[in-house]
């Protein structure tokens, strides 16, 4: 079976479970691992799906995830699509080897003590990261989002199998963890309790890294925890979406534009390293020209330096798409200065780390990812997986050199 992947790290953890529940039982299926974040997302997934078809005729071509639990029939209608599964039936192998055309449950019946259950994975094909699922689904109804539609309510790993999954790695010569989720700051569990038995328990774990973060839920006890130990790397990518108050109310957000300067605020009071990314969504419907300025202005304030930035889209059910639209150009330009700011802060960023001594992960002989989520470039070739201290000697455009 051949996966292509789509969308967020939580994806990137699924097919590899599915590679595992497999093996080579489906040789001839070109499996999509999908994503449904954005209409533009699925309309890139269509395109892909046609081009597979015209390059393997005779593949079989699977839809999964995300977009086949959103739209199973649009899917299941496409001539060059054999087969469609859900986000639950994606992970059982009696699904992937069913015959009917559409094996999709609903994701909204899913019980909130349902725990996820996943294969043990002992590596990632020809990645240097190893990324580990403790988390699904999402409590929260964002009113220009549907995962908790596809995804399904908050359930989690159980801990003592994260831990067990995550020795598991390290055993396997994987030096940074990624953990990942729907939610993930809201694991079930306990969160930071988490984090402490990882860090605790997992006997040569080198570094440990987070996919995004819900503020809301981010206590004084993780600011702690940041302070407490190197290991969890300084970088923190959070959920924002907007910075202007209304907005934020209008999304079904649960922080304000302050709640973000504080948090930013505490953590770099005990990180001085630490660095941000966050997700924002550009031209929300209603956004004045100067709401969309309070989000400029909370870039800058905060110094985000690892911007992902949408312009809105529509998505058909949400409350969002009732609301009064922001022309699609305006979107557009709008989502253009956002990146510009981003990309500014960042090159700023990349200039003050010229003639520092960093750790960096090596991903590729010549290349590789430092503590902060800066690429940097080898100018000697280094052991590939290894973590190595480079002294950086110059930026080239979005990457520093050592």
């Amino acid at each position: 079976m051949q996966i292509i992947t789509f969308g967020c790290r939580l994806n990137i953890f699924e097919s590899a479970a599915i590679e595992k529940l497999v093996g080579a039982d489906l040789p001839n299926v070109i499996l999509f691992n999908t994503c449904a974040v954005t209409g533009e997302a699925e309309r890139q997934l269509r395109q892909a799906i046609r081009r597979a078809k015209r390059e393997n005729p005779n593949a079989c071509i699977y839809v999964a995830g995300c977009a086949a639990q959103l739209h199973p029939e649009i899917y299941a209608n496409m001539p060059e699509v054999d087969r469609v599964l859900g986000n639950r039936e994606k992970l059982s192998k009696a699904a992937l080897m069913a015959r009917e055309k559409i094996v999709v449950a609903p994701m909204d019946g899913m019980s909130q003590e349902d725990n996820i259950d996943v294969p043990i994975i002992s590596d990632f094909s020809g990645k240097t990261k190893a990324f580990l699922q403790i988390q699904q689904g999402c409590n929260h109804a964002c009113t220009f989002c549907v995962v908790h539609h596809i995804r399904g309510k908050n359930t989690g790993l159980h801990p003592d199998t994260v831990i067990h999954q995550a020795k598991t790695f390290v055993q396997n010569g994987y030096n940074e963890l990624i953990l990942t989720g729907v939610d993930l700051a809201a694991y079930p569990y306990g969160f930071c309790a988490l984090i402490r038995r990882l860090l605790v328990e997992v006997d040569g774990l080198k570094r440990l890294r987070f996919g995004s973060l819900d503020p809301a839920v981010l206590s004084d006890e993780f600011v702690a925890l940041m302070a407490s130990d190197k290991r969890l790397m300084p970088h923190i990518h959070l959920s924002i979406q907007a910075g202007d108050d209304l907005i934020l109310k209008r999304m079904g957000r649960r922080h304000t534009k302050q709640d973000i300067l504080t948090l930013v605020g505490k953590l770099r009071q005990v990180r001085s390293d630490i660095v941000f990314g966050a997700d924002f969504i550009a031209g929300f419907p209603t956004e004045t020209d100067e709401q969309f300025n309070e989000t400029m202005d909370l870039v800058q304030r905060a110094n985000i330096t690892h911007l992902h930035v949408f312009p809105y889209s529509e998505r058909d059910g949400t409350p969002a798409a009732k609301m009064p639209q922001i022309p699609v150009a305006v979107r557009k330009e709008r989502a253009k200065k956002l990146r510009d700011l981003g990309n500014r802060q960042m090159t700023e960023l990349l200039d003050k780390m010229v003639g520092k001594t960093i750790s960096v992960l090596v991903e590729q002989p010549f290349e590789g990812t430092g503590e902060n989520y800066l690429k940097v470039r080898f100018e000697t070739p280094q052991i590939v997986g290894q973590i190595v201290d480079i002294r950086i000697t110059k930026r080239e455009n979005d990457e520093l050199v050592g």
